[in-house]
């Protein structure tokens, strides 16, 4: 039976428009850069695998998908939508759209723990595992705080996470005072900028399936979430206990977070602006949220290392990017957003 709700052709409508303009995004993405490979011949050479077509296209141009362009389009589509859902997530958490994933700390845990092995002087995976371990850490000790202090309520989650981010700060300024000015110093401000350069398979493998695995956990049970914007007392009427709940986001929200920094580095306003224009498109509704938000972050990173690499000689640092496009795009958001409530 054909569903005649037309919130639900809206929502399909909007849903499927978005996932199309992603495929032809992967698709124009992996052409452009300073080898150009016709589109036709970028979905001739990603389909050959499975279907064998007769070659109309060089070995150079396989060769370069293959090994530099296909693990950075998968990179961003997956940081994209990590970062999307994980900010749709813990809006739902804490009831409030303005609250981001680095909101308890991941972010500046993360660099922290990046910094500190580029001062080791560790390789590429070993920046990666410093950068998941810091994130995870100041997490934990953020969600410590509270039970420490004997008063487990989300504003003082709020707070803990407030403090956290000061310590990493701090912490992260002396790393930098301490590194060498020559070479670890703007490799790790280089690295706090976002960038998706230096992507490999290993990135995608070792980060991305827990990325994968994270957003199939968020969108099983996406929608519990709409628990979580009722109060304490309704949904213990409803005999629900939304601790658990609460707690398991975090965690999953905190481990995407962490993933995508170890690939790409910190990159900013995905996981504010996204959600919350998703929210615009389909409503509150999580269940219609996070697809949704998924399909966007995903379009808007990969849009936004297409223009990173493709602009200039020398590749922009993808946070820079953000903020410019972000910022302003969010500022017309509430802006739109106060017009409609006068």
């Amino acid at each position: 039976m054909i569903n005649s709700n037309p919130t639900n052709r809206s929502y399909h409508l909007v849903l499927a428009l978005f996932t199309i303009l992603l495929l032809m995004m992967t698709v124009v993405s992996i052409s452009v850069g300073r080898f150009i490979i016709a589109p036709m011949d970028v979905v001739k050479i990603l389909i050959n695998p499975l279907v064998p077509l007769e070659q109309t296209w060089s070995d150079q141009a396989a060769s370069v998908i293959y090994t530099l362009r296909l693990p950075r389009v998968i990179a961003a589509i997956l940081i994209g939508a990590a970062l999307a859902i994980s900010g749709a997530s813990y809006q739902s958490v804490f009831k409030n759209p303005l609250v981001s994933p680095d909101m308890l700390g991941v972010s500046s845990g993360a660099c922290v723990g990046a910094a500190l092995a580029i001062l080791c002087g560790l390789s590429q995976v070993g920046v990666q595992v410093g950068a998941f371990v810091g994130g995870l850490l100041a997490v934990f000790t953020a969600v410590m705080i509270p039970r420490l202090i004997g008063k487990n309520t989300i504003v003082m989650l709020v707070l803990s996470g407030i403090i956290v981010g000061g310590l990493t700060g701090s912490l992260l300024g002396i790393i930098k005072y301490l590194a060498d000015a020559d070479t670890e110093l703007p490799a790790i401000t280089y690295w706090q900028m976002g960038s998706l350069v230096s992507v490999v398979w290993t990135n995608i493998f070792y980060s991305g399936i827990p990325i994968v695995l994270g957003i199939l956990f968020m969108l099983l049970i996406r929608w519990r979430m709409n628990i979580l914007t009722l109060s304490e007392e309704e949904a213990h009427m409803l005999g629900k206990n939304t601790g658990w709940l609460r707690y398991a986001i975090i965690v999953c929200a905190t481990i995407l977070t962490a993933c995508s920094v170890c690939i790409s580095g910190t990159i900013g306003w995905i996981g504010l602006v996204i959600p919350h224009f998703s929210r615009m498109l389909v409503g509150p509704n999580n269940q219609r949220l996070l697809p949704v938000a998924i399909v966007l972050g995903a379009s808007f990173l990969l849009g936004i290392d297409t223009l990173s690499r493709a602009s200039m000689s020398a590749e922009i640092p993808l946070s820079i990017l953000t903020g410019i496009i972000g910022a302003p795009f969010y500022f017309y958001l509430l802006l739109r957003q106060r017009m409609a409530l006068q």
